[in-house]
Order: structure tokens, then sequence, then C-alpha cells
């Protein structure tokens, strides 16, 4: 579960910056919003986060996506080189800071790293005290200009023998200065780095990030083997009321899905299948549908999506992904989403939840995760959608705003900073721009339509 994130020197965040799920204290609404971590900490289930275009609202996702690339990958990311703040004075300010505290397995945690260029600068993780005790150090790493890297583990693990000799091992071996080490201490067996495996979990599992351009994953192999699953996502779909009668796994040996033509091809795909952890690829076909590879029962099956519609004289046909609008599409790639954050400890990022989206549609979907009292997990997007702006689904300090300053830097404060009634209309406010973050539209009266035409 995600308490809170710091930003500085990423995309448009050219100061530090925080997001924190922390509720304040002032406000007693929604208190089935309020996730219980500590006898003195809370934390919120929910978070909209709304901006005019390009004040910097999705570089928060972006910025935690790289670092999930980042710390998952074991390398930077092709476009982590352009995503140093550029109005800023580069060589004063040459570090790029990302820090998260959050809790898995019931245990907090704090996690920074800072880069500078392509070296992972400091790396830290410690038992987060929650502001109310000292944190506890698990490791600490630093690396200088020359690519020197220093690492400290906590006081057990320097006291003995054989960590001593695990530590050596690393720093001679595997530690590399451009990639952050929490992945590779995370796959040690010691019994002093066990809380390591619980922290790079929640990046690899806890931690779930849908952008505009996300594609549904595995939906095909989670439909085939999880009946439960396959029941939830026919009755959600189902009841948006657009055609979908049943959702289906096409199943077939890898042979017959090749066939004799293409066996070097086949060949290839086997050998990767094979090095990968849990047996399983995820591909697109040639006409652009996911397609998954997986090894079952000593088995190589290809499974694909099948999507059923009926017509109300009962006539039904199949579709493949493909042929879906961009809407069903997108539904589909909340099914997993909504499972995951109603039922487990998830923290779900959704990049403009309203994207194709109809309106009215979306406001339920928020409206049935807000009003649960049973959920377990996290869900914070960012949206246009003003129709959200509802007190009766949001605490004040769930709502979110992004503005840029003159300066290009992005600001994030919430609506609790406002002190407004529970009971006062906040989407009209927002809509007249009582709490900024909206576009400035003054120059558009003065456009002259007819300037540019070349039609004689």
């Amino acid at each position: 579960m995600l308490i809170r994130l710091v930003v500085n020197n990423l995309f448009s965040f050219g100061s530090q910056r925080e997001f924190t799920t922390i509720p304040n204290n002032r406000l007693k609404t929604l208190n089935h919003h309020k996730y219980e971590i500590s006898d003195d900490l809370n934390i919120l289930k929910l978070s909209s986060i709304y901006g005019a275009n390009g004040a910097g609202k999705s570089n928060l996702i972006k910025s935690l996506d790289l670092f999930q690339h980042l710390i998952v990958g074991e390398e930077i990311p092709l476009y982590y080189k352009k995503s140093k703040f550029k109005f800023g004075n580069q060589k004063e300010n040459s570090l790029q800071t990302f820090a998260i505290e959050f809790v898995q397995e019931g245990k907090p945690f704090y996690y920074g790293i800072q880069l500078a260029d392509n070296v992972v600068a400091t790396e830290e993780l410690y038992i987060s005290g929650l502001g109310t005790k000292e944190d506890f150090l698990i490791f600490e790493r630093k690396t200088d200009s020359s690519g020197l890297t220093e690492i400290k583990f906590l006081e057990d693990f320097e006291n003995d023998t054989k960590s001593q000799v695990l530590k050596s091992v690393l720093l001679e071996e595997f530690i590399m200065p451009n990639v952050p080490v929490l992945k590779l201490l995370s796959n040690r067996d010691n019994k002093f780095l066990i809380d390591v495996k619980k922290a790079f979990a929640w990046f690899s599992d806890t931690l779930q990030i849908i952008t505009p351009d996300s594609k549904p994953r595995a939906l095909a192999h989670t439909i085939d083997i999880n009946s439960e699953f396959k029941n939830y996502a026919e009755d959600i779909m189902c009841s948006f009321n657009i055609g979908i009668s049943s959702l289906n796994t096409e199943k077939k040996k890898i042979d017959d899905f090749f066939g004799k033509d293409n066996e070097n091809d086949k060949d290839e795909l086997i050998r990767e299948l094979e090095k990968s952890p849990k047996k399983m690829l995820t591909l697109r076909s040639t006409r652009g549908d996911e397609i998954v590879v997986v090894k079952e029962g000593g088995e190589i099956w290809v499974k694909s999506l099948e999507i059923e519609h009926k017509t109300s004289n009962n006539k039904s046909a199949t579709f493949a992904l493909t042929e879906e609008s961009d809407g069903t599409i997108r539904l589909l790639d909340f099914v997993p989403a909504f499972k995951g954050v109603i039922s487990r400890e998830k923290v779900f990022f959704i990049d403009e939840i309203e994207r194709s989206i109809h309106p009215l549609l979306i406001k339920e979907l928020i409206k049935k995760f807000s009003l649960d009292d049973n959920t377990k997990g996290q869900l914070i997007f960012t949206t246009h959608e003003s129709n959200l702006l509802d007190q009766e689904l949001f605490r004040q300090d769930e709502i979110w705003f992004a503005e840029k300053d003159k300066n290009g830097i992005t600001d994030l404060y919430s609506l609790s900073d406002f002190k407004e009634h529970k009971t006062i209309d906040i989407r009209k406010g927002y809509l007249n721009g009582r709490y900024g973050s909206i576009p400035f539209l003054g120059n558009l009266t003065d456009l002259n339509w007819h300037k540019y035409d070349t039609d004689e």
C-alpha cells in the first residue's frame, strides 16, 4: 500500500513535490475510505488527480513507471535520458530523486534512489518508523563519479562473517554503477535480507500501472485457468450492456498453431519460453491480438481471447480483441484492475481513467469502489472528468490538483488545502477556476479562424 511518494528533477517536477495518501485529520467524511496501518497512521484508498493538459499530472505516474522499470528491469530506460527537468540549471541540479514510503505484508518501508546521469548515486532502503520512531536501516548504497560503489547493511548483516563474504562478492562481481541493487539483493538467500524481498515485491507485484496505451495482459490465460475470474469478468463486462455475452479462450497446441512451415519460429519461441521464470510469454500476433504462450502439464499451448456478442434476437458471433472498440478494450483492461483492487492489497495507478469510456459508466465504476466497505487495495488515477468531483464519492483529501507555475514547474496540492464545507459543489467551483488547475482559455477569443485559409 502506498503512503507517499516524492519526486524531484523528473519531467515537469523541477523542484521537490510530494503526493500522499495520508488523510487530513480535520475531515470526518467517508471514514470507510481509511485503512488502518498502525495505531498512529491511516492511509486513503482512493485518489484522483486533476489538471489542465500539459499541467504535469500524468508526469507523476510516468515518474513512478520509470522507476518501476528501473528497479524491476534493472536497467535505466532509454526515455530516462530525456526525463530531467529542462528549465532548470542542469549543472546545479544534476541529481534526480525518487523516494517512496509504502507498506508490504504489514511492514512499512522507505525506499529512495538518486540518479546522476547514468549512475545510481545513492540508493537506500529502511523499515520506516512512520514518523513516530527512528527508521531502521536495511541497506544504503553510494556510487561516486568514478563508478566506485560502497554499500552498508544493517548491523546484524555487517557483524556476520558469511554475510561479509557475500558483500565482498556482490561488490566485486555483481553490483554495477548504473543498476539499482534492490532486485539483486532480493534474490540473495540471506536471513538478514528477508525484508528486501518484501520491499522488492511491492514494485514487482503490488504496484500496477495502467497507461492510456496499455492493453489487457494475459487475459486469455487467466480466463482459461481461473473460473472465478472468468465469471467475474463476464459479469462485469455483460453489466456494461455493450453486447458482450461471454469471454472465452481459444487454445491450441503450439504445433497446431505454427504448422509445419514455421519450425524455426516455433523453436525460437520455445527457447524463450524455457528461459521465462513463469514459463509464460505474452506476444502480439500479426493482426495485433495478444497471444499467450504457456507451458502446462508438459505441453506448450498458445491461447488467445475470444469475445462473444449476442443480439436481441439471440444471434451470436465471436470477435477477436482487435475487432472491438477502443472503449471495450479499455474496459477489459480495467477488469483485472478492479478485481485486484477490491479483493487484494494492490495499488493501481491509472492514467486518464476516463479515456474512451462514457462519463456515466466511469462514474458508476468509481462509485461502486468508493461505497464498498470491504475493499482492500488503493486506486489512484488522473482524469479530466469533472463529473467525478462529488463529495459523496471522494473525501476532500482524495482530490488532488496539478498546475504549472510560470517557470514550468508542476505543483501538487489537495482540495483539503482549501478547507471547503462538505456540502459545497466542488465541481462547479473547479470549473469556475476556484482551485486553479484548469486551462486558460482567454487567447481563444482572439483566434482568427480564417487567417490560414488557402482556398481561393
